[in-house]
């Protein structure tokens, strides 16, 4: 987790991650429109044999890339080679993500962690503006953890924060990437992420995701959002502001920075 408040721990992230929820879901719930997922037989039966047919392909494809990644993240980094962690999948369900490790251990006075954006190392850079630490999840999309196209999985702590009209995320599997439909704006926010992937489980298809697979390779590639991926700049998803837009810890109200130092 990214900490642009710095004077910060992660625990006092956190509360106020909380706080948010606790003060302004209910006005965000009222404000946003309601959801309708998408039910059809691609979304019940078609999308996991699209899914196996593709996955299990580039599993083979790219097996000896993983080799040469995880020789030279041991040379990089150390190890464990690999990072773990919960992620929440279709209607809640945990399961583990697996990925090469790309930042250092590195952590401040507190002994908290450095923001992603300083632990990443130069090949950490690389990997992720190529997206090559995406290539072991095709595992998780043959097991069945994940699917091709679909909401990006997200931290388990995200949970308590979303509104009731972002929860919706979690009716389709979580899936590589849902890349935005417009590369314009070029890197795009907690909103446009959040809202990007609403229209997703509502428009769930077969020609859906045949669009979504092709704007993967042009998001793969698109400089920009390559760049925001290679530093991990975005920051943390924190909650919403009172017209209901998603926010990151760079907009964190001062009031609650304030709150979260006084009750530290």
């Amino acid at each position: 987790m990214s900490n642009f408040h710095q004077d910060l721990s992660i625990q006092q992230i956190e509360s106020i991650g909380r706080k948010l929820a606790s003060d302004r879901l209910p006005l965000v719930n009222a404000l946003q429109p309601e959801v309708h997922p998408s039910d059809n037989l691609y979304s019940r039966y078609g999308k996991r044999a699209f899914d196996i047919f593709i996955s299990a392909f580039a599993c083979a494809v790219t097996l000896p890339v993983n080799f040469l990644i995880g020789a030279v993240t041991l040379v990089d980094v150390g190890r464990p080679l690999f990072f773990k962690q919960t992620r929440v999948g279709r209607n809640g369900r945990r399961f583990v993500i697996v990925k090469f490790r790309n930042m250092r251990d590195d952590r401040d006075a507190n002994g908290d962690l450095l923001p992603p954006e300083e632990r990443v190392t130069r090949w950490g850079k690389f990997v992720r503006r190529t997206s090559l630490d995406e290539l072991l999840n095709f595992w998780c999309v043959l097991k069945g953890d994940m699917s091709l196209i679909g909401p990006r999985p997200l931290p388990e702590i995200y949970l308590e924060r979303y509104s009731n009209r972002h929860l919706h995320r979690l009716d389709v599997k979580p899936g590589l990437e849902c890349p935005p439909r417009d590369l314009s704006k070029g890197v795009w926010t907690w909103n446009d992420q959040l809202e990007n992937d609403i229209w997703y489980v509502e428009n769930v298809s077969f020609k859906t995701d045949c669009m979504m697979l092709r704007k993967l390779i042009k998001f793969a590639l698109d400089r920009k959002s390559a760049q925001a991926r290679a530093v991990a700049s975005r920051g943390s998803f924190m909650g919403y502001d009172f017209n209901g837009a998603a926010i990151n810890d760079a907009q964190i109200p001062e009031e609650y920075v304030s709150w979260a130092k006084l009750n530290k």
